[in-house]
């Protein structure tokens, strides 16, 4: 049995910069952190911005996949890409006092980013492309990255929204004190500069639908409405008085109603949405946000916010308990880095969760009382499917004056009509061509949580980035086919150098306020300050930067693995390799007849931290530090007018 190896190709390549390869948008964060690391904090703004219009909002409240998927994480802790992005945006992005700093992306090549247009088809557009009209129908990320993109490529965008702001659950979904609602509108405002029509408390109807956006002349439509219908619990007393949705209650609380939720406030679910009601229950109590409305009377902002803050869950709640089927293990939202951080802050707010336990009932007259817990036997089925199987006879009562549901939310779509042919699946979603976002009906596309079910910000972002490019074929006649470019840059020895210790700095978390200081929709989080950026950033394993072998100049010295910290260099006869067929035909001119004993040079690059010691210690410049872009760029391919 010999020693598994494969010869890099393309796509390998791409996986080595890892994070850029777990973004949805593949923004090049490693590239980003790089340039902080060396203070080019203007060119690094706009390799974070230049993929994604809602950078700054992505700072603040993002997933991050990209640090989930962080090869510095198998090592340690991943670097803390999604606060790298918000110091970012804080000097140069929307709220910041250089928010023209991204009309840069529009005009000309930035030195070490990439340019807008290679995010968008190649081909040019005629002066008729813009009196073409696509509407788009929901004013979230999806919707308005959609609409982002629209009109950079030419098109009359007008976005149709229900309510009254723009923003959908990043607005109305996400409590204030993770994301102002300024800086959204700051990032939305960016967007609508470029052209775009935004009509509030313009939702469609079922006798004012996709029929009349037809006849008002739109060629194309993207549906991305959103899921704002929290899922209903058959269980006993749900329908008393103090079970509420989460999402209904967000949304309550995020427009400025007040809600009454008593002491005890019990949260079923175990993702973000129960996370932020939870946290939201402990942010201010009543006589708090009584006393600072009472400071600032007649400022409308400011009531406004103290209004959402008395409406907030801890209007007198002093008990806050999150109930989940799922152990911690099993929970998905603790997988990733960001859902871990988030449970960490619940915990010291002072939430507590409980595991293992499923509501079976509510108990009450005609208001909640209590809740009645049973013990979960198993959350999945054998083939990882969510079918939980409960013990009735293993039952618990706790007390409660609210229960908030966070168990998935649904999207209202009683706009559609048998007469829009629009297809839907057996979830209640609107079935779409994966590859296209294309809905069953002609020109009509849709993405998003409407198409996908509940999914992260920078999904949506991302769906609405596909969507533009999809309307953009069909209205165009232009097939966009992504085709990738690889450059390799060599980087002299002596001037190759990590930053010393880079190693050994520990992952540190963005500042945040301290627990007496968290009240109403004051911002818990902070930005870095330049010098904790600049090491958070060095800790970067600069995945762009590989170690490229010369056979020709190799002496056998071995100095290279010998020095090598990580161990992750090796030479090993060649006969010792077991390669896969394919690779093995591209290397059996190397091979030769196996008459003369050959060597093979083999990397574990999971485990290279790219130091260079490598290449320093070689005596024949064998082994070299060399930089690696790899461009995609959609190609524009004329076809026959849709």
């Amino acid at each position: 049995m010999g020693i598994p190896v494969r010869l890099p190709d393309l796509e390998a390549w791409k996986a080595q910069v890892s994070c850029q390869a777990g973004c949805p948008v593949q923004t090049d964060a490693g590239r980003y952190a790089q340039l902080i690391a060396a203070g080019r904090d203007e060119e690094a703004f706009l390799v974070a911005r230049a993929p994604n219009p809602f950078a700054s909002v992505c700072g603040r409240v993002c997933a991050a996949p990209c640090e989930d998927a962080c090869r510095r994480r198998r090592i340690d802790a991943p670097v803390a890409i999604r606060a790298l992005k918000r110091s970012l945006t804080e000097k140069f992005g929307a709220e910041s006092l250089h928010p023209e700093t991204q009309d840069q992306l529009r005009h000309a090549l930035v030195a070490e980013g990439n340019r807008y247009a290679g995010h968008l088809p190649t081909t040019p557009l005629g002066p008729q492309a813009k009196k073409r009209k696509v509407a788009v129908v929901g004013a979230g990320p999806a919707g308005l990255a959609a609409a982002h993109d629209l009109a950079h490529l030419g098109y009359q965008v007008t976005v149709f929204e229900a309510g009254d702001e723009p923003g959908g659950m990043m607005r109305y979904g996400i409590p204030e004190y993770r994301l102002p609602r300024a800086l959204i509108r700051a990032e939305i405002d960016q967007i609508l500069g470029l052209g775009v029509e935004l009509r509030l408390k313009t939702g469609l109807t079922s006798s004012s639908g996709l029929a009349a956006l037809k006849r008002d002349g739109y060629e194309a439509v993207f549906l991305a409405v959103g899921v704002q219908k929290g899922r209903e619990l058959a269980l006993p007393g749900a329908e008393i008085d103090g079970v509420v949705r989460a999402v209904d209650y967000l949304l309550n609380a995020n427009r400025g109603y007040r809600m009454e939720l008593g002491r005890n406030v019990v949260v079923i679910g175990g993702g973000f949405v129960a996370f932020d009601a939870a946290r939201t229950a402990l942010r201010v109590g009543e006589d708090e946000a009584a006393r600072l409305a009472a400071a600032s009377p007649g400022t409308a902002r400011l009531q406004e916010a103290f209004d959402s803050a008395r409406a907030a869950l801890r209007a007198g709640a002093r008990d806050v308990t999150v109930v989940s089927l799922e152990t911690f293990a099993e929970m998905p939202v603790l997988k990733s880095t960001q859902g871990h951080d988030e449970f960490e802050e619940a915990k010291r707010e002072g939430v507590r969760f409980v595991t293992r336990q499923g509501p079976k009932r509510f108990l009450g007259d005609t208001r909640l009382k209590a809740v009645e817990l049973r013990r979960v036997r198993s959350v999945f089925d054998p083939g990882g499917r969510f079918a939980p199987t409960y013990d009735d006879a293993d039952v618990t009562e706790v007390a409660a004056d609210t229960c908030i549901l966070a168990i998935g939310q649904c999207p209202d779509l009683s706009f559609l009509t048998a007469a829009d042919q629009i297809e839907l699946t057996a979830a209640g979603t609107i079935k779409v061509d994966p590859a296209t976002l294309a809905t069953s009906a002609t020109g009509i596309f849709a993405g998003g949580d409407v198409a996908f079910g509940p999914r992260n910000l920078i999904e949506a972002v991302q769906n609405g980035k596909q969507a533009a490019r999809s309307i953009h074929d069909y209205l165009s006649g232009e097939t966009a086919e992504r085709r990738a470019t690889i450059a390799v840059e060599k980087i002299p020895t002596r001037s190759y150098r990590t930053i010393a210790g880079f190693e050994l700095i520990d992952r540190r978390s963005p500042p945040t306020l301290s627990l007496d200081r968290r009240t109403g929709i004051s911002e818990v989080e902070s930005g870095f300050e330049d010098a904790a950026a600049r090491a958070q950033a060095a800790r970067c394993l600069n995945c762009h930067v590989q170690t490229i072998y010369d056979p020709e100049k190799c002496v056998l010295c071995s100095r290279c693995v010998d020095v090598c910290p990580e161990h992750c260099l090796a030479l090993v006869p060649f006969a010792a390799l077991a390669l896969p067929a394919s690779d093995a035909a591209r290397l059996a001119h190397a091979a030769g007849d196996g008459s003369a004993p050959l060597a093979a040079m083999i990397k574990d690059d999971s485990r290279c931290i790219r130091c260079g010691l490598c290449a320093i210690r070689c005596p024949t410049d064998a082994m070299t530090m060399e930089r690696f872009a790899i461009t995609e760029r959609l190609q524009g391919e004329p076809r026959a007018q849709a």
